[in-house]
């Protein structure tokens, strides 16, 4: 083993303690764009509900009314964890993976709905619950206080203490979530949340490139074993050849897309609603919005997001500790690639992968844990630091991190 630098292990030893200092003002701008989201979403599927209503034999506000306990939900979610302390939160982890373990656990021996015949749901009664988003969350907060131990040990390029445990929860992952679930698109989120947690806490490159290496064998496994993947990325690369069959969905969201225009249809005025393109209201609301609000509206979307995932990143920068950083840059990367899957799937760029928009998509679990998130950073964001620099870095590629050579000023706000 390589020997440590005196001045990390300081660093280290000091940030995994969680000693934040003096709290400042949060910040507020991760709020407001959380709730500009929001609302974006909650005026689609009002725009839509008609559409969907009539489709499913339903009340007029029966979808609006759900996505506003939803988001009334996500409120509640916000709040508890932007107020439950943080070092609660790295020891609560084994709690977390349990719930999800038997989260999953249920959604398998429960009876599927016949229009959703995966095991991906937990259905009692009206209500229903996806279990992969609690996944998503509780992977978050273990590995996050996982990494942060292994970099105070000095032990982030260790194959026993820290590459094969995150080798066995991919496994774990992948058996749970695409062989029983046949989720590819939310473990492809797992996956990349996990690897882009595990490059900034120090992972060397070459590990990285290992466990890329494995994730694409075990990616064209599960795309060439199974007909309907291979006929799902066969209509990828020629969607127009199927647009009848399994390229229906694609060829109806580039329909959507395109006939949006430069300024959208309106947002009275929809046809790709009314049957369609499937799951309108789900993993195509993206191509449903620009439908309504054109190219421009488009744009306007997607600048609010990269303005979230901006403050998310400067979080990320100024923390304190690893523990918090490491939460934070995780949020921000399942965050950032599952919006990038979608929207990328509605435009043509990327297969079609089945799952939501963040805020965006109509579906409470999916909204309630991405705000659960967000409270994480949230708090997060009232103990950052501005560092002023006295030194050149220290540039340690295998360490995969620079060390700042600085005195660091608490910023009292």
């Amino acid at each position: 083993m390589r020997p440590q630098d005196p001045r990390r292990s300081r660093v280290q030893v000091q940030s995994t303690q969680l000693d934040l200092g003096r709290k400042h003002k949060p910040d507020y701008w991760l709020l407001i764009l959380t709730a500009i989201l929001l609302s974006i979403g909650l005026i689609v599927v009002y725009a839509i509900s008609p559409a969907l209503s009539a489709a499913n034999n339903v009340g007029g506000g029966f979808y609006v009314s759900k996505q506003l306990i939803a988001i009334a939900l996500s409120i509640v979610a916000l709040i508890v964890t932007a107020k439950v302390p943080l070092s609660v939160w790295r020891m609560a982890y084994k709690p977390l993976l349990i719930v999800a373990a038997i989260a999953t656990i249920i959604a398998l021996l429960l009876p599927v709905n016949p229009a959703y015949p995966a095991h991906r749901w937990v259905r009692l009664g009206s209500f229903s619950f996806q279990s992969v988003e609690l996944v998503k969350f509780a992977v978050l907060v273990w590995l996050a206080g996982f990494l942060s131990v292994r970099m105070r040990e000095g032990t982030i390029d260790s194959f026993g203490k820290t590459l094969k445990p995150l080798l066995i929860a991919l496994a774990a992952v992948s058996l749970a979530i695409v062989g029983v679930q046949s989720d590819l698109g939310s473990a492809g989120v797992l996956i990349a949340m996990m690897a882009t947690m595990a490059y900034v806490a120090g992972l060397p490159l070459g590990r990285v490139a290992l466990i890329s290496a494995i994730v694409l064998i075990g990616l064209v496994i599960a795309v060439s074993s199974t007909p309907y993947r291979r006929e799902r990325f066969q209509s990828y690369l020629n969607p127009e050849a199927n647009c009848q069959t399994t390229g229906y969905q694609a060829c109806q969201a580039l329909i959507a897309v395109g006939s949006g225009g430069a300024i959208g249809l309106g947002l009275g005025s929809s046809v790709q609603a009314y049957g369609y393109l499937p799951e309108a209201a789900n993993d195509s609301i993206f191509a449903i919005y620009a439908e309504k609000f054109g190219f421009i509206g488009s744009v306007v979307l997607l600048s609010v997001f990269v303005a979230f995932f901006a403050r998310l990143k400067k979080i990320a920068e100024n923390m304190p500790d690893d523990f918090s950083r490491l939460l934070v840059i995780g949020a921000l990367a399942w965050l950032s690639v599952q919006a990038m899957v979608n929207i990328g799937a509605m435009i043509g760029l990327l297969p079609l992968k089945g799952i939501t928009l963040p805020f965006i998509s109509y579906g409470g679990t999916s909204v309630v844990f991405a705000a659960a998130a967000v409270g994480l950073a949230f708090q997060a964001s009232q103990y950052t630091t501005f560092t002023s620099q006295r030194g050149k870095k220290d540039s340690n590629k295998n360490e995969g991190r620079t060390i700042r050579n600085s005195s660091t000023i608490r910023r009292s706000d």
